[in-house]
């Protein structure tokens, strides 16, 4: 019998064989493995089999969310992280059936959580997920390399690498560690980007996070413009003209980090 996972069942692959009761046994053993303490294993398996499945299963997840998540794993610690991934695997109706995307699934496990007045996480353990899963993302994401580089034309038709991601969090995400877990939000603008098969990150402004934003449907020239006229309209004279004497600098600065591209 050939099995294939899928959200909240398992389906036999085999022609002719779903049959009606068949369907039922499989959905049984399904239940079974997502959560053996609330669902009983089908008729006619060996309790002893089925553990080994529900174990087998629960690891599978449990160790490729401590690859994707290790520092949120070592910030909560070994006891509290196993809970976590118990609940994931017993209580998210996951919506997609691809291994790869399991990490995005517990994201969405984590958002959902979030809202429930009980929710015990500390408030900045969806922001510290969300920018570790940036580096798988960026991992999964198409090489860019091939496409050409900026050099001196900064001020031209140019946009962010595809192997580069503007974020912006609440807590300064990429200092917590086990050692140190943030009692107060503290806004931070990051900017993650691949070179070389590593992931590194530069913490910018906000005035340069808009200007890099811009770029999806800007010139390097328009970018700046737009950002120094926005930053007049709200009264900061002095910050609209250090964009317009610094900005050409940040934007060669970036093109020598090889994550600006011609459009």
């Amino acid at each position: 019998m050939h099995l294939i996972w899928v959200p909240n069942r398992l389906l036999d692959v085999t022609a002719g064989r779903n049959t009606k009761a068949h369907i039922e046994t499989q959905i049984e053993f399904a239940a079974y493995i997502r959560n053996p303490e609330v669902n009983p294993a089908p008729e006619g398996i060996e309790p002893r089999r089925m553990k080994v499945y529900a174990d087998l299963f629960f690891n599978n997840i449990k160790n490729f969310l401590s690859t994707t998540f290790p520092i949120a794993k070592s910030c909560l610690g070994q006891e509290t992280w196993l809970v976590l991934c118990r609940e994931f695997l017993h209580q998210h109706p996951s919506d997609s059936p691809y291994f790869a995307e399991i990490s995005q699934e517990f994201l969405t496990f984590l958002q959902n959580r979030k809202a429930r007045e009980d929710n015990p996480d500390p408030d900045w353990l969806l922001e510290l997920c969300h920018y570790e899963w940036v580096e798988l993302s960026l991992d999964l994401e198409a090489d860019d390399s091939g496409a050409k580089p900026v050099g001196n034309e900064v001020l031209g038709d140019i946009r962010l690498s595809f192997e580069a991601r503007c974020l912006s969090y609440g807590y300064p995400v990429h200092e917590i560690g086990p050692e140190h877990q943030p009692e107060e939000p503290k806004p931070v603008h990051l900017l993650v980007y691949r070179k070389q098969d590593e992931v590194h990150f530069l913490e910018v402004n906000i005035a340069t996070m808009r200007m890099l934003q811009l770029l999806e449907s800007r010139s390097g020239e328009g970018a700046l413009a737009q950002v120094a006229e926005e930053l007049r309209e709200g009264g900061r004279t002095q910050a609209a003209d250090s964009v317009a004497s610094e900005g050409l600098g940040q934007l060669s600065k970036f093109a020598d980090l090889g994550i600006l591209r011609v459009r």
